[in-house]
């Protein structure tokens, strides 16, 4: 024959244009659907459990282990149940600690959240494991109500050095917190990103977290119209929220440690990367039926191909006689129709390659700008060719049937003059 079983196959599909397009964009948005939701299931845990960075314990008076990590770490929303100093001077003395350091949460700026803390939090904390902070410009903190501020914070909220800012008593979103505007907070130093939630939040001296609710208090003895400095911090204005520790190398000790501080019904500890690995143990329930359901809609799109080449089997018995007359033989106009049907596989594969990818690209940014959590949704190469071939596969078996169909084409009945 002068044309060639490519130019068959394509004049085919152009023939049918809306049909086949319908039938690429069904294979491409399940093909996408299911590769977004196999790059996303490992990235996801292992951001959030590069969130958690170094520290191999976090204290703290929470309900549980998980809020405790998600508030204290992730800034889910204040941790509600204080810690006194002189409890955690007691904590620091008690177990061999190489790091132990306080933070304390309950203010904001607009949507960032601010964490009072000291120095150590700097030099001994690494956001994420191996990765030690870095100043992007300023200094740390020195002297009361001065702020470093998180990479993303600074950006989203247009803050720079030198800037002078109001914070609000409550985790943002919350209600009825109010400004403290009798302080004045100057921005010191702006943090290099991390990849982690620490990116959207506000650092500052616990003294200065200290002063605020000191204020509060003394307020509602004293007044409006006073002034509170740190000389007037009385023991129960200095209190934190959390512990980050660590053993350091001791990790030997690192079991009795737990299982000691387990014990003592005053504390809840939690090993953060173990916390955030029995959430997505959880987690994977749910992301087991998103999978199964986006493998249902895979079926359905080779469902969609073969009903798609079967209705056109009517439109086309003319074209395969013709062929056939031509010399075409069955097994070739059979390889015609699953020829055909590769194609559509092929071309929904890669197009549902490229929606997952900008899916990926849309909800790693969402939760980038949401919770500071950087997921990096991708699988390596062969396991994308892996999703493609096994498209291209589904494709050829819904093409199946109609192939055969094809083949069964009676020659004399298909060319019988009509009326």
């Amino acid at each position: 024959m002068s044309m060639s079983d490519w130019n068959i196959v394509t004049r085919s599909m152009r023939h049918r244009f809306f049909s086949s397009t319908i039938t690429v964009l069904s294979v491409a948005v399940a093909c996408g659907l299911v590769t977004l939701l196999i790059s996303m299931r490992n990235a996801g845990e292992n951001s959030f459990k590069r969130g958690t960075g170094n520290v191999q314990m976090l204290i703290s008076k929470e309900p549980g282990p998980l809020p405790s990590v998600l508030n204290s770490m992730f800034y889910a929303q204040a941790p509600g149940n204080p810690i006194t100093w002189a409890q955690f001077q007691q904590l620091k003395s008690s177990y061999p600690f190489a790091w132990a350091i306080p933070t304390q949460l309950g203010d904001s700026y607009q949507d960032a959240p601010v964490m009072g803390t000291d120095l150590s939090f700097f030099t001994s904390f690494q956001p994420a494991a191996g990765l030690s902070w870095s100043l992007q410009s300023g200094t740390y903190f020195e002297e009361p109500f001065q702020l470093v501020l998180g990479s993303d914070a600074a950006a989203r909220l247009g803050l720079s050095l030198g800037d002078s800012i109001s914070l609000e008593h409550g985790a943002p979103r919350t209600q009825g917190g109010h400004t403290h505007d009798e302080f004045e907070f100057s921005v010191v130093g702006i943090l290099e990103p991390t990849g982690t939630a620490h990116d959207r939040a506000m650092f500052t001296s616990l003294e200065s977290s200290w002063i605020l609710h000191a204020h509060d208090r003394r307020e509602a003895i004293f007044g409006h119209g006073i002034v509170t400095i740190a000389d007037d911090l009385i023991e129960e204005d200095k209190k934190i929220t959390a512990v980050y520790a660590s053993l350091g190398d001791r990790k030997a000790a690192l079991v009795q440690v737990l299982s000691a501080l387990r014990r003592d019904p005053d504390w809840t500890v939690a090993n953060p990367a173990d916390t955030v690995g029995g959430l997505f143990s959880i987690v994977s329930n749910i992301d087991q039926v998103l999978l199964a359901m986006a493998i249902a809609v895979m079926l359905s799109s080779g469902v969609s191909i073969l009903l798609a080449l079967y209705n056109s089997m009517e439109q086309r018995r003319r074209q395969i006689a013709v062929l056939r007359v031509l010399g075409a033989s069955r097994a070739r106009v059979f390889g015609l129709v699953l020829t055909e049907s590769a194609i559509i596989g092929l071309l929904g594969g890669v197009l549902g390659l490229g929606i997952a990818l900008i899916g990926g690209m849309l909800v790693s940014t969402a939760l980038a700008q949401r919770v500071g959590i950087v997921v990096e949704p991708a699988l390596p190469i062969d396991g994308y060719l892996m999703i493609v071939l096994a498209t291209v596969a589904l494709s050829c078996l819904a093409g199946v049937i109609p192939a055969l169909a094809a083949y069964r084409t009676s020659v004399v009945r298909s060319l019988r003059p009509v009326g």
